[in-house]
């Protein structure tokens, strides 16, 4: 009896074991995931937080969720960020309330002459409303900010406004003042910026005007933001190595409540996503109901078509220009030839010419030619490198070059209409200058040459589309324009953080320094956004949002194609003068974006719990996704087609003189010829927030897939110009 008990016991124990080894969770298991649950309830007795605990126990069948929940969403919207395996996964998104559940992922971090050249220029040239100004607030969800800076003194400001209702955390030896309102931390690092990317954008939406500033002389001049009396909120969501979903959805759900005016992000992912499972989307939707505008940058995936995100209508998604400022760096042959090229060089070698060097040279059976072209620090050596100034197939080998004992670089440049900076002298080639370098290389005895200090060069042809920015179509709602606008994220000045690496293996600390990027266009449609705010404070979103569209300037591309369309730069390039004047504007509002998403399949049930309202989506013609109220039109047709017609429905709503009668125009722009016919052609009002309906029909034949069909309509009363794209297309 001893020994079946004690044999029973033994295969007791081993069948725990095995059943441990077979069932147990392993961390390696987990991974981290947003649960979206739309809006918060209005129960009285419903608390958010006690509810995702009690669903994470139901899944997990865990009675202690410690370590599963991440971050609860309870203040603005509805959600929570948790651990999950895939089976817990797949049981939470099939449960009553839940919208969606997507992978905590990561995404990317995407003035002193700016602001002049858009014309929004000092002093008493620019109508000011000073005591509204310091009323509005700007959201800024980044990578922190540096609170010391000059840009952000609150010398000359009173106490925070009344509205405001944030806090100041960020983290050790860190203070907010009366301009730096407030700061919160989703890293675990502090809201202090360690990059210098947050602290750009935050200047360049609002900062202080300061006199004297410039990046070791360049760009010299007083850098400000568009609204330097604004008040500034910091959401540190980027830390040292990425921007998490859970986080981004964190800074939109304490920013909303915190009594924001607008919200600026400069990141997004590589490629746009379904709404429902963007967190950016996600949280402006919920920035939108509650008024509050979000303003991101398109992205820096260009020229390459269809890489613009994120792309929800209610975004106002922002692509990058020049400005009438450039710099430029020399090189100096020792044939006497003075090749010009891109970058932005505070080193001064005094023009004096050192031994060419090209990286192609090293190409052996340890290195590639490709390796060897590209200057990879794998092909270096010290004892050819030192003394030298390398010239290379691209810009690889820039930030070890130094280690290597290089005097300078010269590189073929991937984007050469940008310049940027360097750990060491360097000049960026676009392909037909570099290969005339290439060929004097090949073919003198002794190759030699000097890189010149930086110049500064104005009256350059601008605005023209960046070559990085991203470009359209919109993948997810392809009859909705984007990018939205345009606005200066060249070569920009504007705040740094000193703790911040200029560039890449840089010993160099700066207070202000120069960035390029749809990160930096972003910002100057937020301080915009904010100026027309400060004129106009109970406008919505929507209503700033098309009166910074319709008034918009037209641009140029730096490319050929469908790259250099509205595809590239939307409605057109800021203009903020105008733009506190628009005449008309397309108004929209939560009950429109929610029969928009009606028209993108999304159910009656699932906008019931986004919205937090009932909802029955309408089978009518108004929910198809073109008939948005949207100050763009756009339709995306089938390459099969021959002959079509295709019809918008808009609503104009009158914003300037009580009694007025606006007249259309259709001008032609890109690709086959549009006939449109606008019915009625005529509008007129006689009140103020007056609205009157049109309709556009557009017909045509013979698209061409590799050029979009575009004209703008124009409503006129002899003061205003009301300008709409109108683009027709089957690009695949």
């Amino acid at each position: 009896m001893a020994k079946l008990t004690a044999f029973s016991l033994l295969l007791s124990c081993l069948l725990v074991l095995f059943l441990s080894s077979t069932s147990a969770v392993t961390d390696e298991d987990k991974k981290e995931y947003i649960v979206y649950m739309g809006s918060l309830s209005s129960r009285a007795d419903y608390t958010p937080m006690s509810h995702h605990m009690s669903i994470l126990q139901e899944v997990t069948g865990e009675s202690s969720i410690q370590g599963r929940l991440v971050r609860s969403y309870t203040r603005s919207f509805n959600g929570f960020a948790a651990r999950l395996t895939e089976s817990e996964r797949e049981k939470v998104a099939k449960m009553e309330g839940v919208v969606s559940v997507f992978p905590n992922e990561k995404l990317q971090l995407q003035t002193t002459s700016s602001w002049d050249f858009m014309g929004l220029k000092e002093g008493k040239k620019t109508k000011r409303n000073p005591t509204v100004e310091s009323d509005i607030i700007i959201g800024v969800l980044d990578g922190g900010i540096w609170p010391e800076s000059e840009s952000f003194s609150d010398k000359g400001f009173g106490p925070p406004p009344k509205k405001w209702k944030g806090v100041c955390s960020g983290g050790k030896n860190f203070t907010c003042n009366n301009k730096l309102i407030g700061a919160r931390d989703y890293t675990s690092e502090g809201a202090r910026d360690s990059d210098g990317h947050g602290t750009h954008t935050a200047s360049t939406a609002a900062g202080n005007a300061v006199a004297d500033t410039s990046f070791f002389g360049f760009g010299n001049g007083t850098v400000r933001g568009g609204v330097p009396a604004a008040r500034i909120a910091a959401y540190k969501v980027c830390g040292e190595t990425d921007c998490t979903s859970d986080a981004i959805l964190s800074g939109f759900d304490d920013a909303i409540a915190d009594g924001v005016d607008l919200i600026t992000i400069s990141l997004g992912g590589i490629l746009a996503r379904i709404f429902k499972y963007d967190p950016i989307a996600i949280g402006a939707f919920h920035a939108m109901a509650k008024g509050i505008l979000t303003v991101n940058a398109a992205g820096n995936n260009g020229p390459i078509t269809r890489t613009v995100s994120p792309v929800a209508p209610w975004i106002l998604s922002v692509a990058a220009t020049t400005t009438n400022r450039g710099f430029v760096t020399k090189v100096v042959l020792g044939n006497g030839t003075t090749l010009v090229g891109k970058s932005v060089n505070a080193f001064d070698l005094k023009g004096t010419k050192y031994p060419l060097v090209y990286g192609k040279s090293w190409a052996s059976s340890k290195c590639s030619a490709e390796s060897a072209r590209d200057c990879s620090p794998s092909c270096m050596q010290k004892s050819r490198v030192e003394g030298k100034i390398l010239v290379c197939d691209g810009p690889d080998g820039i930030w070890d070059a130094t280690n290597f004992g290089a005097i300078a670089v010269i590189f073929q440049s991937l984007k050469p209409d940008v310049a940027f900076i360097h750990p060491l002298p360097t000049s960026g080639f676009q392909p037909e200058v570099f290969e005339s370098l290439v060929s004097y290389v090949e073919s003198a005895d002794s190759p030699q040459a000097a890189v010149l200090r930086t110049e500064t060069i104005f009256n350059q042809t601008s605005p023209v589309i960046a070559s990085f920015s991203s470009r359209g179509p919109n993948i997810i709602a392809p009859d909705i324009l984007k990018p939205d606008i345009t606005a200066p994220g060249v070569e920009i000045l504007a705040a740094f953080s000193p703790n911040a690496e200029p560039s890449e293996h840089d010993t160099r600390r700066v207070k202000y320094s120069v960035l390029s990027g749809t990160s930096m266009a972003c910002p100057h449609i937020a301080g915009v956004a904010a100026y027309i705010k400060t004129f106009y404070p109970k406008w919505s979103p929507s209503m700033i949002q098309s009166a910074i569209m319709t008034t918009a300037w037209p641009v140029n591309a730096t490319e050929t194609g469908i790259t250099s369309t509205e595809f590239a730069y939307g409605a057109g390039h800021v203009n903020p003068i105008a733009a506190l004047n628009p005449g008309l504007v397309y108004e929209l509002d939560k009950a429109d974006h929610i029969a928009f998403l009606c028209g993108m399949n999304y159910t009656s049930d699932i906008l019931k719990i986004i919205s937090g309202e009932s909802v029955t989506c309408s089978q009518k013609n108004e929910t198809l996704p073109r008939n948005l109220n949207y100050p763009s039109m756009s339709a995306k047709l089938s390459e099969s087609v021959k002959n079509y017609t295709v019809t918008f429905i808009r609503t104009l709503t009158n914003v300037g003189k009580p009694s007025s009668t606006y007249k259309s125009t259709v001008v032609a722009d890109h690709g086959p010829k549009l006939s449109v016919e606008v019915t009625p052609s005529v509008l007129t009002f006689k009140t103020v927030n007056e609205k009157q309906s049109f309709r556009v029909s557009v017909r045509g034949s013979d698209l061409d897939s590799e050029l979009p069909s575009s004209a703008n309509l124009i409503w006129s009363d002899g003061t205003h110009s009301v300008r709409s794209p109108i683009v027709i297309y089957c690009y695949s």
